[in-house]
């Protein structure tokens, strides 16, 4: 926690940003324009948090540049319905309209992964289980229909959504809290570390 800041002016910090996104949404969703204009207007501000280059600004943030567009469509859908929790998202998903939902993941989903900087190889000891992942994350981790892409996502981000899922944190995924929950926390720092790599 920043010095001289409390968990209220943070949380009210984290509300007050979560509210200005969610109100240039809604405004962008009012200019008329070109479809792919349009979209682009509309998602202007969510490089504030995800990065302007598709490279989050804060470790703890997801990467959705070139993720895969049934996942981004889900998630939204999830944040919308509060199926997934988050102060930051749930408005800006409430204020993205139904029919401009899969448009907007499609639109993330076209650009590219930002490369990464590479990093230590697979522990040995946790070898099987990243076999396991690859049934839905696909070889390479790159992801499909209906999983995710996991490869070159920010270990911080990893590390924190493989918890949400062992302690029950976060459901909006009928798989993930089994397996994770299988995991010891040092397990699921190895995986995270070298997915974060790849």
């Amino acid at each position: 926690m920043p010095k001289g800041q409390s968990p209220l002016s943070i949380a009210a910090g984290k509300a007050a940003l979560a509210t200005a996104i969610a109100a240039l949404l809604m405004s962008a969703a009012a200019m008329p324009a070109r479809a792919d204009d349009d979209i682009a207007q509309k998602v202007a501000s969510c490089g504030l948090c995800h990065g302007m280059d598709g490279k989050p600004v804060g470790p703890a943030i997801p990467v959705i540049w070139g993720q895969q567009v049934s996942y981004l469509n889900k998630e939204i859908h999830d944040y919308r319905s509060d199926d997934r929790a988050n102060p930051i998202m749930a408005p800006v998903a409430t204020a993205i309209a139904q029919p401009d939902t899969r448009p907007i993941a499609a639109y993330f989903a076209a650009k590219t992964w930002p490369a990464s900087t590479g990093g230590p190889g697979p522990d040995p000891s946790i070898a099987d289980k990243l076999d396991q992942c690859q049934s839905c994350h696909q070889p390479g981790f790159v992801g499909g229909a209906p999983a995710p892409r996991i490869a070159g996502l920010n270990y911080q981000y990893l590390v924190s959504a493989m918890r949400k899922f062992a302690n029950g944190e976060r459901t909006n995924n009928l798989d993930m809290p089994k397996f994770m929950q299988a995991l010891t926390d040092d397990e699921r720092d190895k995986m995270a570390k070298f997915l974060a790599g790849l």
